[in-house]
């Protein structure tokens, strides 16, 4: 084996589909792109993600304590990465990369018609935000969209580069020990 810096170490253990999130700020809607979010718990659905201040969701997600979370497909991998590049302080990001929005109705950020699916969030615990900019989310609301052809995702390397989420493996049979989940 040839050991690697362990900086190297969200690369190997990001677990799931880059996503992007809205917020919504009086009325204003602003859209990042995220990689760092983790499921911490089934019942109530609580997600980890990390927002730190060189975000300008940031601020956003502090004051209004909500946003959403949509997850792209395949088909928007480009947008993905140009959303994450530029800042929503100085570009309308919806009307630059064209993606269509949703009332929620739940929290006053947007859906993303475009996505997968939207997970309306509101923040739960905010503890953590200070040392590691851990926000943890309860999922109020899961939106997904049937009616979208490509089902692939993204999930980032950490270095630009992606994979692609491709088929499923079926073994609900042997998955005894968790059959009481939905």
């Amino acid at each position: 084996m040839k050991e690697v810096s362990a900086l190297q170490t969200y690369r190997v253990l990001e677990p799931g589909p880059i996503v992007m999130v809205t917020t919504s700020d009086r009325g204003k809607p602003n859209v990042m792109t995220m990689g760092f979010h983790m499921m911490i718990q089934h019942a109530p659905p609580l997600i980890g993600c990390i927002i730190g201040p060189w975000d300008h969701s940031f601020e956003t997600i502090l004051a209004t304590g909500e946003c959403v979370i949509a997850v792209p497909g395949l088909d928007l991998a480009e947008t993905v990465v140009d959303v994450g590049n530029c800042s929503g302080d100085s570009v309308d990001k919806f009307q630059r990369f064209g993606l269509r929005t949703e009332k929620a109705k739940e929290v006053s950020a947007p859906l993303i018609a475009d996505c997968l699916v939207n997970i309306e969030c509101v923040v739960v615990d905010r503890r953590n935000v200070e040392p590691y900019n851990l926000f943890i989310l309860e999922a109020k609301r899961l939106w997904v969209n049937e009616t979208r052809k490509e089902r692939r995702t993204l999930h980032h390397r950490g270095d630009g580069t992606f994979t692609v989420d491709g088929g499923t493996l079926d073994l609900k049979d042997r998955m005894v020990k968790w059959r009481h989940l939905p």
